[in-house]
Formats: C-alpha cells, structure tokens, sequence
C-alpha cells in the first residue's frame, strides 16, 4: 500500500519520514495554504530523499503553465489537482505532462460528489477522495463517513484520506481498501510542521498489520 504524507516544509522532516516508510511526500504548491512551499524550497528537500520516493505537487485551480514550472524546479513525479479542476483540464495537464503520475482529489460530502469520480476514471491515474470542508481544500482533519465507501471500487487506483491519524487508521483500514492512504494534519504539531513521534507510531500501526497478515 502507498503512503502519502502530505503537507512537507521542512528538509530533516522529509527525510526522517521518507526513511521510516513513506512512499510519497506531497508538497502544498497553494500560495493560500498555510502548509505552502516554495517550488525552490521543495527542491532542497527532494535532492536528499532515498531514490524511491514520489515527489508530489498538490495544486488547487492553476494554469498549466505554472504547473509545468513548479514540476520542473521541484523535479517533481506526481501532481495532484484539489481544486475544480474538470475532466477536461486533467487531460490538457496529462498532455502537457505526459511522463507525470496525475492524482485527481475530489472532496466527498455526498453520494453524488462520489459519483462523479466516474468522470475522472480514464482522465487521470489515481483518485484521492478527501473530507468536504466549506472553509478549506484540505489538512482539516475532517474525516469521511468509511462505511459509504465500502463499495467504492474506481477503475483506477485511489487514495483514501480526511483526518487519518495513527490513532483511527487501523479502524479505517478494516472498513475499506485503498490502494493508498494520505496523511497531514494527522501526523503534525502544527500547519507544516510534522511530529515524528506521531509519524513512528503510524508505521507502527501499519506494521501491525503486515504482522497480521503474515
């Protein structure tokens, strides 16, 4: 299973938490966003991280043009578009960045904002659904209702994320399948600032069940 960790400001955070296990670190590219970081600022974390690891821009309602600016100085693999975002532009941004994994978010608040991950399934290569918040795109610790999304089954790969914490991620896990899980405000002491106690114990719980399994 992919592990995101979202929401990276810091060059000995990214580090330490890509070591412990995650599979991807994503980076606020959103001036708005309290978490929000430079594209040359992502570049100094990125050119020290294990080979491996994704390197993910999270972009909400911007031109193409500055997406392709921030991929390239950040060397970035991934991006993710939170924002409006149509079917429509999500194939102009797979065209312009071909060789780039493209992650659409949508914010669930109802059976229908569920629905409409239909129209993304052969535009973009992995969903994320994240909690619904009036005030905010995301990192609110809002979490989903998991037992709607039991029978979730995109034809693509998605993310689950929305308030994930070590605490609930084992519940959440029981319920549904992800290819992936995302984390942010979950596993930090304040907007961009991650704690790494909180971290290890996340991998611990995910471990527990690898154990499990086994």
């Amino acid at each position: 299973m992919r592990i995101k960790i979202c929401g990276i400001t810091k060059p000995e955070q990214g580090r330490s938490i890509a070591q412990q296990g995650a599979t991807a670190l994503g980076f606020i590219c959103v001036r708005q966003s309290p978490r929000y970081i430079l594209p040359e600022q992502i570049e100094q974390i990125v050119i020290s991280l294990p080979s491996g690891i994704d390197r993910v821009g999270v972009f909400a309602d911007a031109s193409i043009a500055e997406i392709q600016q921030v991929v390239t100085i950040g060397q970035l693999n991934v991006v993710q578009l939170h924002g409006n975002e149509s079917p429509e532009f999500c194939q102009q941004v797979r065209m312009a960045l071909p060789k780039v994994e493209l992650i659409k978010a949508l914010r669930i608040r109802s059976d229908a904002d569920l629905g409409r991950s239909n129209l993304y399934h052969r535009v973009v290569d992995t969903l994320l659904l994240d909690a619904y918040h009036p005030g905010a795109l995301g990192g609110t610790g809002k979490t989903l209702d998991w037992s709607a999304l039991q029978r979730f089954c995109p034809d693509c790969a998605w993310f689950l994320a929305g308030g994930l914490t070590p605490e609930n991620v084992l519940e959440a896990l029981s319920l549904v399948q992800p290819d992936g899980i995302d984390l942010s405000s979950g596993v930090e002491s304040a907007p961009g600032d991650k704690d790494l106690q909180k971290v290890a114990r996340l991998f611990e719980q995910l471990r527990s069940i690898v154990s499990a399994e086994i």
